[in-house]
């Protein structure tokens, strides 16, 4: 029995109702392209809504995140992954779900009580310190040395109002040496395994707390890095979630997986994210544009690598992975057995369109990198339009060869030849904020100025992979291959607080996306953004695509401080910052 089935099974024990998996793709918001995590699909029935099985569910539900697509390849990431949940609509609470956690963690998985952590929220001026939490560990058995207590951490609200309320995130000591006798939240070998959210609070416009009279539950573990965990393995891909898959890899391509785990690692996880996209009820099939544009860039991506490993692309190697891989799951997601023959052709066909100009296109990049150091705007783009080389693929083999590319040049001339459709009055992208106060707003145009001042301190290459505000600070992720220095961090703030007391006017203008982007605007996902979009534009500093909300002149945010800077995950560091 696997991991998915002893999780299901154990909360069936306990009074809950199994519910099934929804689409990946979202039905009714289209504030985004896919079901990013185990509870968006639920989000009206923790806001209030009657659940038809009940108060007490479970289910494991299929989630895809594309923000780190071009992180896929390493270790760890993946853009489709399985979530487990379980949720408690007004039902039970703390006691029973910090209890039920345990209880299967140290008795159905049997993992050693000491090798567990955990974090609970510590308190600040508006709530107080979750007693009830801290306490249910320490009666359980974690020692308080494995109880650490932090704020922005362990505390969770989709925006600036609505429900609210203290996490516990549990932790698993992953290295094989002796276990620490304290839990050090920074040590990368404590590895978060379990996140349990407490809805216990109501925030209103004002920013004053309630109690909620109706409290909820929601919980959420990741499938893949917690059985990696638990079959004893550092790399993901070597886990039986993987393994089996690698193995047809391995066969068609006549090569081990030792040595060629980079290119292997992206076949298999962008086959198995096409899969799932192909065969879902939405029948989204490549394309230019929103989730088929994904689709496409994953298809596109995988035979490209698998080019690399010298895989004969004429013959069916991506049915057998995905047969594998329909296989594998099938058992738990019917809609792959349903719509089999959708996945293979969709495969199939974008393959051979894709095949038809992949092997003349290589050949001619490789005679356009033999003869110059830079690849500019329309070279890149005849590569586009002669070859169907989309430009993340220049880019990504320009960046092997250590070259740059004119992006800038290339969306001038993409636009000159692209008919622009402006039959979208509906934006399939919000700016990511659930809610519009007043300090959000000052916080979300921050971050435009941090975006800024980071390019111009650290290097002109850093670009937004995240971010997250609450009312109390925001949080702002970017690339980065180092630490930032105590200087660089002291420039950085300075130069924000420099724009903030130069009273910049904030201007928000309406245009194509095309016209944005060849405008040098600068964007995070632009494959989420309609055909026309909002373009906010802070004195001469900063000029970004973006949803808003937004001040209106940049004296109204108030001081700029970094109070911490850490790192997010490979090559992406974390800021978080407050302001006064």
């Amino acid at each position: 029995m696997n991991l998915k089935e002893l999780y299901i099974d154990f909360f069936i024990s306990k009074g809950h109702k199994q519910i099934p998996s929804a689409p990946v793709v979202p039905e009714n918001d289209p504030s985004v392209l896919f079901n990013t995590a185990g509870m968006q699909p639920l989000i009206p029935y923790l806001l209030g809504e009657h659940h038809p099985y009940g108060t007490r569910l479970c289910d494991y539900q299929k989630c895809i995140r594309t923000n780190d697509l071009d992180e896929v390849g390493d270790t760890t990431h993946h853009t489709f992954f399985e979530m487990l949940g379980n949720w408690s609509l007004g039902d039970y609470f703390k006691d029973e779900s910090i209890s039920w956690s345990f209880e299967f963690l140290t008795k159905v998985l049997k993992i050693d009580v000491n090798k567990l952590a955990v974090t609970v929220f510590k308190g600040n001026d508006l709530i107080p310190f979750d007693e009830v939490s801290y306490n249910k560990w320490l009666e359980l058995g974690i020692k308080k040395e494995h109880i650490a207590l932090t704020e922005d951490d362990n505390f969770w609200i989709a925006g600036s109002s609505g429900p609210c309320g203290p996490d516990t995130e549990i932790f698993y000591y992953r290295h094989s040496g002796t276990v620490p006798s304290s839990f050090d939240v920074n040590d990368n070998n404590w590895v978060e395994i379990w996140n349990n959210v407490f809805m216990q609070y109501y925030k209103d416009e004002a920013g004053n707390i309630s109690e909620l009279p109706k409290k909820n539950v929601d919980t959420g573990m990741g499938v893949e890095r917690v059985t990696t965990i638990l079959e004893g393995f550092d790399d993901n891909y070597l886990s039986s979630i993987w393994h089996d898959v690698i193995e047809v890899i391995e066969d068609v391509s006549h090569l081990p997986y030792k040595g060629n785990e980079k290119s292997m690692r992206i076949i298999a996880d962008h086959i198995r994210t096409a899969v799932f996209i192909a065969a879902d009820p939405a029948g989204i099939k490549p394309s230019n544009t929103d989730q088929g544009y994904i689709l496409r860039r994953l298809i596109r991506r995988a035979i490209r690598h698998a080019k690399k490993l010298n895989i004969a692309i004429d013959s069916n190697w991506e049915e057998l992975i995905a047969k594998q891989i329909i296989t594998k799951y099938k058992k738990y997601y019917h809609e792959l057995v349903d719509n089999e023959d959708d996945v293979l052709e969709v495969l199939k066909n974008e393959k051979n369109k894709f095949n038809k100009t992949l092997e003349k296109g290589l050949k001619e990049f490789s005679k356009i990198v033999s003869k110059n150091k830079e690849i500019d705007g329309l070279t890149a783009f005849h590569l586009y339009d002669t070859y169907g080389f989309p430009i993340e693929l220049t880019i990504e083999l320009a960046n092997e060869q250590g070259l740059k590319v004119d992006e800038k040049g290339f969306l001038e001339n993409f636009k000159k030849h692209q008919e622009l459709s402006r039959s979208s009055s509906k934006a399939k992208f919000k700016g990511g904020l659930a809610g519009n106060s007043a300090i959000e707003t000052r916080y979300h145009t921050a971050t435009h100025l941090l975006n800024a001042a980071l390019k111009e301190v650290v290097s002109k290459d850093i670009h937004q992979r995240g971010s997250n505000i609450t009312v109390e600070r925001m949080r702002f992720d970017f690339n980065c291959d180092h630490k930032l220095t105590e200087e660089e961090k002291e420039k950085v703030e300075n130069l924000v607080n420099k724009w903030i007391d130069e009273a910049l006017d904030v201007k928000c203008v309406e245009m194509t996306k095309e016209e944005a982007l060849a405008s040098g605007a600068e964007c995070m996902f632009i494959d989420k953004y309609p055909d026309i979009v909002t373009v906010y534009e802070i004195g001469n500093v900063s000029k970004e695509l973006c949803g808003g909300p937004h001040v209106k002149n940049t004296k109204e945010i108030g001081k700029f401080k970094i109070v911490k800077e850490e790192a997010s995950s490979a090559g992406v560091r974390r800021i978080k910052a407050v302001i006064e």
